[in-house]
């Protein structure tokens, strides 16, 4: 399914083929603690370390989608139907998810 990988240490955005949902999702991030937020109307979900606001992470980059807080490392966004339990394709393009993020 279409789904995006943000890398802050890169500062890229990546259209990637998400197939395994949430395992493939916890392995991109590279940790098995994720959670997630819905960024917009269309149920587009940013997974995201959920220890990241704790951990500390020293030349790890962070970012900022929208008004969400910031994100340290690496993230995922794809859509989703019901709060992230059943994940489909990003509905979001692209050069519209990389002008909403904010590089810190």
């Amino acid at each position: 399914m279409k789904a995006y990988l943000i890398d802050t240490n890169q500062k890229t955005v990546s259209l990637i083929d998400l197939i395994d949902s949430l395992t493939e999702i916890r392995r991109l991030i590279g940790y098995d603690s994720i959670d997630s937020e819905e960024i917009d109307a269309s149920g587009d979900r940013l997974f995201f370390d959920e220890g990241c606001f704790l951990r500390d992470q020293p030349g790890k980059g962070r970012f900022k989608l929208d008004n969400l807080p910031p994100v340290a490392d690496k993230a995922v966004v794809v859509g989703s139907s019901d709060d992230g339990a059943t994940l489909k394709d990003a509905a979001v393009e692209l050069a519209t998810l990389q002008g909403r993020i904010h590089w810190l």
